[in-house]
């Protein structure tokens, strides 16, 4: 008898045969290693944090990359994005020419490599988990439910899937 088990199947985390340069609204969470709190300063179990939180070093860093990434592509729009103590969402969009045909755009798979390479050069040391995930944006609704969440996330905090105390 084999007593070699089958491993579980991992989840594909892209869409098969999507071409994620192709014109469209894109949703990316983005997490450290190990859910680690890297990005705001006092991090804690406080209901109703405010928006406008207090980011640390590693948060400014990360801040900075984000708005930077429509310099580096731009053919991408960043739609909203938001700093959370231990992962980020972008909401990005690849824009269109005054026609309606794509404009020529990186993957978001290249995006996201991108920005963590430049963060984990500038801080120093890799502070990502392996890969990331993302959402294709399908419609109005969906767009906009994602703004909202983008919107309120550290307000929810504790509640939040991602939650860590530290």
């Amino acid at each position: 008898m084999d007593d070699v088990k089958e491993l579980p199947k991992r989840k594909k985390n892209r869409l098969e045969n999507y071409d994620y340069s192709s014109c469209g609204a894109y949703f990316i969470t983005v997490c450290t290693l190990e859910r680690k709190n890297f990005f705001w300063k006092n991090v804690g179990a406080i209901i109703d944090r405010p928006q406008n939180v207090e980011l640390s070093l590693n948060g400014k860093i990360v801040d900075e990359a984000i708005q930077n990434i429509t310099s580096v592509y731009p053919t991408l729009s960043l739609e909203s994005y938001v700093v959370m103590p231990n992962h980020i969402h972008i909401l990005l969009r690849v824009c269109a020419d005054e026609y309606g045909r794509p404009l020529v755009a990186p993957t978001m798979s290249r995006v996201v490599k991108q920005l963590k390479g430049i963060v984990s050069k500038q801080i120093g040391v890799t502070i990502w988990q392996k890969s990331f995930h993302d959402h294709i944006i399908r419609n109005r609704e969906d767009y906009e439910e994602h703004l909202r969440y983008i919107y309120e996330n550290p307000i929810h905090w504790y509640y939040d899937e991602l939650y860590t105390e530290e």
